[in-house]
């Protein structure tokens, strides 16, 4: 009988640990989906829709600008969550900030274009997805945190790659569905009603996160720090300041991943589709292929640094990118479709490697009582670095003629900066949460 009850409590966390992980997967899908759909829909239809008073340059810029402010505005979310997260849990701040995405979502969805409410549509627009943002800057660390602090000790890398699989499947789930609006709609109808449609189902979304995020409990590690600060131990705010030299050194290591994502999965759908002729259902496809397989990479990620450790784990998806980008660009201008997937699927592949190890690296860099604060605000400024590549691509083109080149240069002068920040660091697996 003392067996079997001292069983009983390791095997209600480890129940909780999958159950965290597999709603951390479903929650952060639906988060992204409409965060997702909107990427897409910034390289191909905005300009026409929001911003047809101006030249196809100009107008592809303000598009990409809107993407961006979303970005823009997560540190913002990142801070004021984190700290309330702090404060008052996780899951409370969870439900707060799904909430926000989907409401804000779906007003995008039935957001009237510039033909009808003329300069009123981008400022609406503006507006709703720096609230996006916001609300997103919160969630991502959020949900990391959540499963994180309910895993496995040995395991926290591979069950903390569980949320960064999300992203990838929204964009899965996002990019099929305008896959196959294109393929069942003409280019009129797309324009008229057809690119709001994964905006729509927000609604539908939130009932359905709501449900998932209610089942999950509050994190052992975090009751524990409410007991600490119940009995007068803990002072974040003295503690937080004490880490700023480590969320800048975080920002920078993120900040060439974040690069290399925008660049496959954004810049690259405005590139191949108005440079190269390439459709919009093909381009759509190559990225449904390239974000299925980065979900296995995230997870190997994940996996690999349980084994070697976080920052060799992290050196391994550094050089991998460093290569990738480096024959990104030449395959992409081969023009043909398989060897533009093929340079698609491996850069984002390389870049999503990191995603299944940076849960656990940023979370083990502090300590509980400000680990949401620290991870969301290094995490969502180097976001906001990446979230600007596709902008300034966009405008690094229209400046020279089309070259090439200097993105190159822009992505590997990341990469390097990236590296030589996770040497500088120490080594956190293990440490306590």
């Amino acid at each position: 009988m003392e067996h079997d009850a001292g069983l009983q409590p390791a095997s209600e966390e480890m129940q909780m640990a999958n159950r965290a992980a597999l709603s951390s997967i479903a929650g952060s899908a639906l988060e992204w989906l409409d965060f997702a759909a909107y990427g897409a829909i910034a390289a191909t239809v905005l300009p026409q829709l929001f911003f047809s008073k101006t030249d196809p340059t100009t107008a592809a810029l303000a598009a990409f600008a809107t993407f961006s402010v979303g970005f823009i505005a997560r540190p913002l979310g990142g801070v004021v969550c984190g700290y309330l997260g702090d404060r008052v849990g996780r899951r409370n701040m969870l439900v707060f900030t799904f909430l926000l995405m989907g409401i804000c979502s779906f007003l995008i969805g039935v957001l009237p274009t510039y033909g009808s409410i003329g300069v009123m549509a981008p400022v609406a627009l503006v507006i709703l997805r720096f609230m996006q943002g916001f609300a997103l800057g919160g969630e991502v660390t959020g949900s990391q945190l959540l499963t994180m602090e309910h895993a496995p000790k040995n395991r926290r890398g591979f069950y903390s790659s569980f949320i960064a699989m999300g992203s990838p499947l929204a964009q899965v789930l996002a990019n099929a569905l305008l896959f196959a609006v294109a393929a069942l709609l003409t280019n009129e109808q797309f324009l008229s009603f057809g690119w709001r449609v994964p905006f729509l189902f927000s609604f539908l979304l939130v009932a359905i996160g709501l449900f998932i995020r209610m089942r999950i409990s509050e994190t052992p590690t975090f009751r524990t720090e409410m007991q600490k600060r119940r009995l007068g131990g803990a002072r974040p705010g003295v503690a937080f300041r004490s880490y700023g030299t480590t969320v800048l050194r975080l920002t920078v290591v993120w900040a060439a991943v974040s690069v290399a994502y925008f660049i496959s999965t954004v810049f690259i759908l405005s590139f191949v589709t108005n440079k190269l002729g390439v459709s919009k259902q093909t381009a759509f496809a190559i990225l449904i292929l390239a974000h299925i397989c980065s979900m296995f990479a995230m997870g190997f990620g994940g996996a690999l640094c349980d084994r070697i450790g976080r920052r060799p784990a992290m050196l391994v998806g550094s050089r991998t990118m460093l290569i990738a980008f480096l024959a990104f660009f030449p395959l992409i201008l081969s023009g043909h479709i398989i060897v533009i997937a093929v340079a698609v699927v491996f850069l984002l592949c390389a870049a999503q490697f990191h995603a299944g190890v940076q849960p656990a690296y940023f979370a083990e860099a502090f300590p509980t009582e400000i680990r949401y604060r620290g991870s969301a605000v290094a995490y969502n400024l180097a976001v906001v670095v990446g979230s600007s590549a596709p902008f300034a691509a966009t405008l690094i083109q229209a400046n020279t003629h089309g070259a090439i080149w200097p993105i190159v240069c822009l992505g590997i002068g990341f990469n390097l900066l990236s590296m030589w920040a996770i040497h500088a660091g120490p080594e956190n697996c293990g440490e306590p949460v």
